[in-house]
Parts: structure tokens; C-alpha cells; sequence
């Protein structure tokens, strides 16, 4: 019997949180004999490395505006459906589920649908509600989320986690740098003026550590002058993306995610996975602490609280034992994410049979 493909749809594949999940899960599934295709809608670019067997079609380049640009984008995602009549569509993005269900309006869709961030920062929530209600299922990543939606909506929805891949680099075991590190994109959400300050603050009796900041991002220049004018241009270093994050950072001392809202953030998961002990804001919606068990695995503060932040960072700094218990237990989730177990999870709520 043949299997029945499925059908990946975002808007690019350029380096972020979503991009990576995808990527995890379409290599996951191909190498389990399952066809997969990915189906971009502004643009072609992939910055994560993807299995040959995985099918690559771009609708169309970004549109800048240009209604053209946009036509022909539904025109292609409708002649691709048609080709692909009866695949399994996932759909992680919200923009691109409306886009889903105009290119196969009087066609039978399959379509789950990811909610990939913090549904209350959501600018058009009519228009995501009435496209959501299109798909068969809606896949969550925490309890917290799921109750930001409709009634209607609540009722096919269920909560899955985001994977760990299991080509992660392995656990260092050896002493760790005293460097400080954070990875993610340079956007307001991602809250990292918060941390460059505290960062200095820190600085001031911990003058061995270093902070390094990857990713890309609007705010980058912005950042750079912060440090400049907080005098620590030579402590804190701006690493730009990077493919292999987990190997630049697996002998770091700490991992610090600011975010003021966050869905579930993919280089905390990887980070918790490779042994750093984790700082982290409880922020909306709930998925910093639904990995995190605060004094356990990970240290919890307040969105927005310098202060907390860094009282957290010399709590680690200065305490090697407890570092090493956050450590320990921060390891498991390499066991209780594995991309086999998120993987089955996806297909089972979209109801595919191997």
C-alpha cells in the first residue's frame, strides 16, 4: 500500500524555530519511507539541511505588495494540490493556512494546522479563526495556547511539543567556558536589550564571562551600539546564525532566553538537551514552563525583570552544584522530546496510518 504524502506549508525555510521543527519532521518522515513535500510561498531559501527525498516547491518569491506575485502564488499552490490529490497537509503557518484552503476551494483537503506562536499576539485572529476551522485538527505546543481559541476551535486541538533532533551534538561533560549565550532571532519579542543590561550589571563581579548572542535579526545594529555604549563591546559578541548552534555553544556555562512571549523556543529545547543550565522568562504562552520545572531543570524569572535576571545568572555563576543538578535533569528532555516521539504524536493527531 502506498503511503500517503504530506505536505509541508510555510512561508520560507530561512533559519527560525519553525523552519527547524519542519525540517526535524520531514526528515524524520522520509527517513521512515514516507513521501514528503515542503511548499513555500515567499521564497526558496533553506537554512537548515534537508534530506534530498525531500521535495521542494516554492508557489512564489516574497510579493512585496505586487498582486501579481500573489495570483500566481494560488495559481501554483492550486496546480500542486491537484498533482498531490489526497496528501496530508500540515500547515505551520497562519498566513499560509488561509492561502490552503483559497488554492483548494471545491477540492478535499486533509489539513492539520500548527499554531506555531503566541495566539494572543495574533493581528488578524478573524481571519485565523475562519481559516482554522478548515483543518480537521489544530496541534498546539502548551495547554495555555489552546485556551486562547474559540470553543469551536478548542474541541480539535491537542498540545505536542516541539522535538529534539537526534543528531544533536552529544553532552559535554568537561568544565564549561564562562560564557553566557543566547540564541534567537534580534526582534523586540526576543526582549535581548533586557539581557545585555543585566549582562552588565554582571559583569561587574564576573568579569571572566563572556556573552555571545546568535542570530540574526532588525535589531542587530541597535544591539551592537547598546554594547558600545555599556562599554563591553569586546564581551559581548554578536555570532550572527549559525547552522550548528548546538556545537558553538555545548561547553557554555549558561543559556538565557528574555522573550516577553514565546511559543515554544526550539534553542532553549536544544540547549536543555545538550546539558546548559537555563535561564528563562515565564512568559506567555506557557512554553518556557512547560519544559521547565523551576530549581529542577531550569531557573524561571518574571518577563522584563533585570533584577531577577541578574541575581539568576550569579546564582548559577557561583553555585558549580547547583549548575551541575540543573544540568543533569535538563538532559532528559533528549528522551522525552525525541523527534521519533513528536513525530508520531503529529501523525496520530492527523489521523495517518503507516
Amino acid at each position: 500500500m502506498k503511503k500517503k504524502k504530506i505536505v509541508f506549508v510555510v512561508p520560507d525555510m530561512v533559519g527560525g524555530g519553525t523552519e527547524k521543527v519542519v525540517t526535524l519532521l520531514a526528515n524524520e518522515y522520509v527517513s521512515r519511507g514516507i513521501p514528503v513535500g515542503i511548499v513555500t510561498y515567499g521564497g526558496n531559501e533553506y537554512a537548515y539541511e534537508l534530506d534530498k527525498r525531500v521535495e521542494k516547491y516554492c508557489a512564489a518569491p516574497k510579493s512585496n505588495g505586487n498582486i501579481w506575485i500573489r495570483l500566481k502564488r494560488f495559481q501554483n499552490m492550486r496546480v500542486y494540490f491537484k498533482k498531490n490529490k489526497g496528501c496530508k497537509i500540515f500547515s505551520f503557518s497562519t498566513i499560509g493556512t488561509g492561502f490552503v484552503v483559497l488554492s483548494t476551494l471545491f477540492m478535499k483537503r486533509d489539513m492539520l494546522v500548527s499554531e506555531r506562536t503566541d495566539p494572543q499576539t495574533c493581528d488578524h485572529k478573524l481571519y485565523r479563526n475562519f481559516f482554522y476551522h478548515f483543518a480537521k485538527v489544530l496541534v498546539c505546543q502548551t495547554e495555555d495556547a489552546v485556551k486562547c481559541f474559540p470553543v469551536s476551535l478548542q474541541k480539535k486541538a491537542c498540545v505536542i511539543g516541539n522535538p529534539v533532533s537526534n543528531e544533536i551534538a552529544d553532552v559535554y561533560l568537561g568544565e564549561r567556558k564562562k560564557e553566557i549565550v543566547t540564541v534567537g532571532r534580534l526582534q523586540p519579542v526576543k526582549n535581548q536589550k533586557m539581557l545585555l543590561d543585566a549582562f552588565a550589571d554582571f559583569y561587574k563581579e564576573h568579569s571572566d564571562y563572556t556573552l555571545h548572542i546568535f542570530g540574526k535579526g532588525i535589531l542587530e545594529d541597535e544591539l551592537k551600539k547598546q554594547a558600545q555604549q555599556l562599554g563591553l563591546q569586546e564581551q559581548i559578541v554578536f555570532e550572527g546564525f549559525a547552522k550548528n548552534v548546538d556545537r558553538r555553544i555545548k561547553k557554555s556555562n549558561i543559556f538565557v532566553l528574555c522573550s516577553n512571549y514565546e511559543g515554544v523556543s526550539n534553542s532553549m529545547v536544544e540547549a536543555m538537551a545538550l546539558g546548559l543550565p537555563i535561564i528563562a522568562t515565564d512568559c506567555p504562552i506557557g512554553g518556557c514552563k512547560s519544559y521547565i520545572e523551576n530549581e529542577k531543570n531550569g531557573l524561571l524569572i518574571p518577563v522584563g525583570d533585570k533584577v531577577a535576571l541578574v541575581k539568576a545568572l550569579k546564582r548559577i555563576a557561583e553555585n558549580d552544584d547547583f549548575a551541575a543538578v540543573l544540568s543533569k535533569n535538563a538532559i532528559k528532555v533528549r528522551e522525552d522530546y525525541s523527534i521519533k516521539k513528536i513525530g508520531d504524536l503529529m501523525l496520530r493527531a492527523a489521523n495517518y496510518v503507516v
